[in-house]
């Protein structure tokens, strides 16, 4: 529900705005000539990228292909994403009434750039820096303290900029305002300070070892693959990330951090029984 309502305020022209399936009154008008036709403007051979994995030929798979898929019509490419969300000048806020909810919640999410820009390997190790595991800063700042009960990051893979979201959960009696003030300052710190080398390496052994785990079974091969090959333009770059998150400085993920968790570009979430 935060998110969502997050994601409305956040981008104010991208369509990214909008839920995947639509808002409610959307989906309840839905007529069955609309799935039709959403069906055949994006679920065309030309609009899709198929991975094989596993103990099989070239020329087997061409064969089977041709003979289940061969008779799918190519149709005309889906109408691109025009719009650009323009460059948002200062921080957004929201507030989500839930009247059941016994802990605030909170999201402080940042505009980021595309899957397929060159910081997003920054950016990963950034986000894992903040909230992967107990050594991570927001752990330490706000579970260690008691002041909420866990903290997480997700940041969605897409074609065009999107959001970095940074999240908690408030502990028991413990107000929205005292657990934002706590988490920004951590936040903040690592863009004015930086990162240490111990905590860049952790994150670093981290990534290589999901990397080359993910390729120890066919499903996590093909999806490497195939994410590469949708976002990146090339399953080979799949190949080129080792290389990427090894070359990277603590100079590296300070600038990130300073570039992208900016005030300015912030949009800021609270759910709560009731609004201070």
């Amino acid at each position: 529900m935060l998110v969502q309502e997050l994601d409305s305020v956040a981008f104010v022209a991208h369509p990214y705005a909008i839920p995947t399936i639509g808002w409610e009154s959307d989906i309840k008008a839905w007529t069955q000539q609309d799935l039709q036709n959403y069906f055949r403007t994006y679920y065309a051979p030309n609009n899709a990228v198929s991975v094989i994995v596993g103990d099989v030929k070239v020329d087997d798979v061409k064969k089977l292909a041709t003979k289940y898929m061969g008779s799918i019509p190519k149709r005309a490419a889906p109408p691109a994403v025009r719009t650009v969300e323009p460059e948002q000048k200062g921080e957004r806020r929201l507030f989500v009434a839930k009247p059941s909810a016994t802990s605030a919640n909170l999201i402080v999410a940042y505009k980021v750039p595309e899957r397929a820009s060159a910081d997003t390997y920054a950016l990963d190790v950034l986000q894992s820096v903040l909230t992967e595991g107990k050594t991570s800063r927001l752990y330490k700042a706000l579970v260690e303290t008691r002041l909420a009960t866990s903290v997480g990051a997700n940041s969605s893979d897409g074609f065009d900029p999107g959001l970095l979201y940074i999240m908690t959960v408030a502990a028991a009696g413990v107000e929205p305002a005292t657990i934002e003030k706590a988490m920004l300052e951590a936040i903040d710190k690592v863009a004015k300070e930086g990162v240490s080398e111990e905590e860049l390496q952790k994150v670093k052994n981290s990534r290589l070892l999901g990397i080359y785990r993910l390729q120890e079974t066919i499903n996590g091969k093909a999806q490497l693959l195939g994410n590469y090959e949708v976002f990146n333009g090339d399953y080979k770059k799949a190949f080129d990330a080792p290389a990427a998150y090894e070359k990277l400085t603590t100079a590296d993920i300070q600038a990130v951090a300073a570039k992208y968790l900016k005030k300015s570009t912030r949009t800021i979430g609270v759910l709560a029984a009731k609004e201070d």
